[in-house]
């Protein structure tokens, strides 16, 4: 539905760097914001120059060499293709995530003379205070009146995504009761997935199956493949499942979040760590080699919140409230926007087209 004309509800850009991570971000944030019970509130509005795919901003040296707010000519900095991308009509929201993506949120303010409501996912690393509201999580250090800290990362899956699931692996709901989920990392600036630890791993994995544990193991784009191909001959040898890529059939990650009943994840990923707490399965952290401040406050914070321990080698059942961050945020943008464009009566007429949910997600 990418369009100048004007559209059912606020339009949307997703904005991000290009990282995995920070794309899944934006995509969890807006599509909570999405849902039928959140859109009601906002379809009233009336959005223009919708775009229903992300956007990729890559900006190239020398702007990444200064600080995000020093940037002069924010559009030179980017690929033609990508300049282009950046011109009215602008959208209702812009949601974006990712230091690189920053120079641009801050500017889609003035370049939409403030019509435009600008969220910056992750520490922007300049003034807050040019932005609408900026998302980051408790273990970063930022503050502000416009500043929303998270438990973990936003995440988020819709009804449909996990009707969907379900159903394609519907086989699995036989297979509760001691079943769980082992979500792997791999290497990053702050941690590394050695030998040694996919050794100590695959021990513990042994015992447990012994035990009588179902284990479903996936793997990350990020884990090295000498410990893809250790699992993947570990889970050959007990009969676990195991999925790395799209050789091993259909994506099960999410049917295994509904299908488990507590998930062992590698210390190493807000996001893979929030995925499991946001289906409020007891989350048991894998340590890997590797250590950062900013790490260690995440695992503080899922711990305090009663989410997360750290994983010994046993399993164990507990029970939270499920994180739901994605939406917490997505009702704040919701806020913000009701302050711009208050709710006008009830309409009366019947028209199902002044109620409907998105088509574009």
């Amino acid at each position: 539905m990418d369009s100048p004309e004007s559209s059912l509800g606020p339009s949307i850009w997703a904005v991000s760097d290009g990282r995995a991570g920070n794309a899944a971000q934006v995509r969890a944030v807006i599509a909570a914001l999405s849902e039928t019970r959140r859109w009601l509130q906002i379809g009233h509005i009336s959005g223009q120059g919708h775009r229903a795919e992300p956007i990729t901003l890559t900006p190239r040296a020398p702007w990444t060499w200064l600080p995000g707010a020093s940037w002069p000519a924010v559009r030179s900095a980017l690929p033609a293709a990508q300049r282009q991308l950046l011109s009215s009509p602008w959208p209702t929201i812009w949601v974006a995530a990712g230091r690189r993506s920053a120079p641009y949120t801050a500017a889609v303010r003035d370049w939409s003379g403030g019509r435009t409501l600008s969220v910056q996912i992750l520490d922007p690393k300049t003034d807050p205070a040019l932005f609408d509201l900026v998302v980051v999580p408790e273990h970063d250090t930022l503050e502000g009146p416009n500043v929303i800290r998270t438990t973990g990362s936003p995440t988020h899956f819709s009804e449909d995504m996990i009707e969907e699931a379900g159903q394609a692996f519907a086989d699995l709901a036989d297979e509760r009761g001691k079943s769980a989920v082992v979500i792997l990392g791999g290497d990053s600036k702050a941690h590394k997935f050695t030998r040694e630890a996919a050794d100590t791993l695959i021990e513990q994995f042994e015992t447990l199956a012994g035990q009588g544990w179902r284990l479903r193991i996936t793997c990350s784009r990020r884990t090295p493949v000498q410990v893809v191909s250790d699992m993947r001959a570990f889970a050959d040898r007990v009969g676990a499942r195991f999925w790395a890529s799209e050789q091993d059939g259909p994506n099960p990650y999410l049917a295994w979040l509904l299908y488990s009943d507590v998930a062992i994840v590698t210390e190493d990923s807000a996001n893979m760590l929030s995925d499991a707490a946001w289906h409020g399965l007891p989350v048991h952290m894998a340590k890997l080699s590797g250590q950062a401040p900013k790490f260690d406050r995440l695992h503080k914070s899922l711990i305090e919140r009663g989410c997360a321990r750290w994983f010994d080698g046993a399993l164990e059942r507990w029970e939270y409230s499920p994180l739901r961050e994605a939406g917490r945020v997505a009702d704040a943008i919701i806020e913000k926007l009701l302050e711009r464009y208050p709710q006008p009566e009830m309409d009366q007429s019947g028209d199902p087209t002044r109620t409907a949910a998105p088509d574009w997600l």
